[in-house]
């Protein structure tokens, strides 16, 4: 993925947080089953659409861009313009209650979402893994917690974060949440390399929630976060 290409992408209009189209990029490239232009994606949690653009855009594939959020005819119209209204479905559908045929997705991405609705174990295995075709691919990125402070989460996190500090967890408690089942052939849960530099394209960016992480950058966001990578393949 060519990050220049999307750089007229990462303003305020379509960014909702440090870049999700660098955590992606991260991910796509640890995947060693390259998705393409036969692949059937969910992008669950997609905000503006801007990750199922890219995923559009890189793979050929037809996306389902799901978001509780934003509206389905905001997506739409963003997509049409975008010139890949044909190939992107706007969803508006609660991740714990997903309407798709089982075992409909080569892959299922979900990039700074997945740690609002999935944080408890067996989560993945009753929700997500069913609707993942056999040999399918899940691709998640969430912010976390270094291991080190894993322990201290809510105690360090809270000034910042406040009642939504329990939602970021290391990459050990994570792993744990995944859980190891019979149909899951693998499971890799690791720390993201690009923590910098996508939250520094969030911090350039000039509103009230950039303006308020920046206040929190150097004392609570870098010392202690990161961004944790999750990629599970199914039987």
């Amino acid at each position: 993925m060519d990050l220049e290409f999307y750089r007229p992408y990462f303003t305020k209009d379509f960014l909702m947080g440090p870049n999700s189209l660098r955590v992606l990029k991260e991910l796509l490239d640890q995947n060693s089953k390259p998705l393409d232009a036969d692949s059937l994606i969910l992008d669950l949690g997609c905000g503006t659409g801007l990750t199922s653009f890219a995923l559009c855009k890189e793979t050929g594939a037809k996306v389902f861009a799901n978001d509780l959020w934003i509206s389905g005819e905001e997506n739409a119209a963003r997509f049409a313009a975008w010139g890949v209204g044909d190939h992107i479905t706007p969803v508006h559908e609660n991740a714990d209650n997903l309407n798709f045929e089982k075992e409909s997705f080569d892959a299922i991405v979900s990039i700074d979402s997945y740690h609002y609705f999935a944080g408890t174990e067996g989560y993945f295995q009753k929700k997500i893994l069913p609707f993942l075709k056999p040999g399918g691919i899940a691709l998640f990125g969430v912010p976390g917690i270094k291991e080190a402070y894993d322990i201290q989460t809510i105690e360090l996190l809270s000034p910042w974060l406040e009642e939504e500090a329990w939602m970021f967890r290391s990459v050990r408690q994570w792993r744990k949440i995944l859980g190891e089942y019979a149909d899951m052939a693998s499971v890799e849960v690791f720390e993201l390399g690009c923590f910098e530099p996508a939250w520094q394209d969030w911090l350039a960016i000039d509103n009230q929630f950039a303006r308020s992480d920046a206040a929190c950058w150097e004392n609570i966001i870098m010392p202690y976060t990161c961004f944790v990578g999750m990629i599970v393949r199914k039987n």
